[in-house]
């Protein structure tokens, strides 16, 4: 095979692979673009590496390089393993890339947010800087340890988190094993598998919070916001982020988008009298943003913490949360109606049983569901303390 010369590497155009020697390519792409790649075989392995482009490499540095890959070859090296070591990304590069590719399919634009503020506060410190190559279990539980029994709940997230990027690593060729895998369960405590149920008033004390709301000092976004989550039993995500457009007055419905639903799927719910009157007190707010309850500051939806600040406000946040409010609705149900357990589910747009049960339950049950509301609606404005 003829040696290829400087004067000809520059000159080839033609898309193609053209031989030096010894197993040296000038590789020529479609695009025009040239690089270097050397045929080796390691372990009984052939296999192309990349030694880098073309003018940034010229063909005396690319011989020289391959030259040292065959002698590292021939020494017992491995010349795959051996860059592989120079260029891995550290733990905080491979993170940022992993949150970044990951983004588009998450359903809340805080979560990207989230990750890296618990990678920053508990990660980064000991592990950030370090290539992800060289990070061996011993560091992850360096991480884990402080908090895995002071803070479980955050510490079991941030394994998951750390496990993930490893994870996302290993599938591009830059670690062999994931440190933060099965083989550290042993020097981790095991932890109860507690669930923290959410605070809930008794149902018959909801009307007497709906009535503090309407007397408390909170901005009128708020109050409004607040009454229209516990009337639709809905998420307050799903009420935060409520438009007009999702709202028709006339039929009393009103649809939220299956990209604004936990399960992803549209739901419909049925607007109470009680209800379409929130909506009435709100429409002088609406603007430009076409939220129903937008914020008084921005033109963004209220924050997931103004409805919590007002329970707290009020004295009430040791004694229920925002989502706490479901809870009362749906053992109301139980106990206040013959409601059949899966409309008061559907009313709650939870997946109704395995997925072939849900295969079969094609309805949405709205007309019942319609019924209910209106019931629950009068239920909490009737039982109010005239105190």
């Amino acid at each position: 095979m003829a040696r290829l010369s400087a004067t000809k590497v520059k000159a080839l155009k033609k898309p193609g692979r053209y031989g030096d020697g010894a197993g040296l390519f000038l590789v020529i792409r479609p695009s025009g673009s040239k690089s270097w790649v050397q045929r080796i075989v390691v372990d009984g392995k052939r296999r192309d590496l990349g030694l880098g482009g073309f003018p940034a490499l010229g063909l005396k540095e690319a011989r020289e390089r391959a030259a040292a890959n065959r002698i590292d070859i021939a020494t017992g090296g491995n010349p795959v393993t051996t860059r592989r070591k120079v260029t891995a990304p550290t733990f905080e590069n491979m993170a940022e890339r992993y949150i970044t590719v990951n983004t588009p399919r998450w359903r809340h634009w805080k979560t990207s947010a989230n990750w890296m503020q618990c990678f920053e506060r508990y990660a980064f410190p000991v592990i950030g800087a370090l290539p992800i190559n060289r990070i061996e279990r011993g560091l992850v539980l360096q991480v884990l340890e402080p908090i895995w029994t002071v803070k479980p709940a955050i510490a079991r997230k941030l394994r998951q988190r750390i496990r993930a990027v490893f994870g996302y690593a290993m599938a591009h060729g830059h670690i062999e094993s994931n440190p933060a895998g099965e083989a550290i369960d042993a020097a981790l405590p095991s932890m109860p598998a507690v669930k923290a149920h959410f605070r809930a008033l008794p149902y018959e004390a909801v009307g007497d919070c709906l009535k503090m709301v309407e007397a408390s000092n909170a901005s009128l976004p708020v109050k409004c916001c607040f009454a229209f989550t516990v009337l639709t039993a809905t998420r307050s995500g799903e009420a935060r982020g409520a438009t007009w457009d999702e709202v028709d007055l006339e039929s009393a419905t009103w649809t939220i988008p299956g990209d604004r639903m936990k399960a992803g799927h549209e739901h419909r719910v049925p607007l109470s009298q009680q209800a379409l009157e929130v909506l009435r007190v709100a429409l002088p707010m609406r603007n430009d943003s076409n939220l129903i309850f937008p914020s008084t500051r921005t033109m963004r939806p209220l924050s997931d913490m103004a409805l919590t600040k007002l329970l707290r406000d009020l004295g009430m946040a040791g004694k229920a949360t925002v989502h706490g409010f479901r809870t009362s609705f749906k053992t109301w149900c139980m106990e206040q109606t013959n409601t059949p357990w899966a409309v008061g589910e559907a009313a709650l747009a939870h997946t109704l049983g395995n997925s072939t049960e849900a295969a079969y339950a094609r309805s949405d049950l709205f007309q019942k569901r319609r019924s209910l509301m209106q019931e629950w609606a009068d239920f909490v404005y009737r039982n109010v303390s005239s105190q």
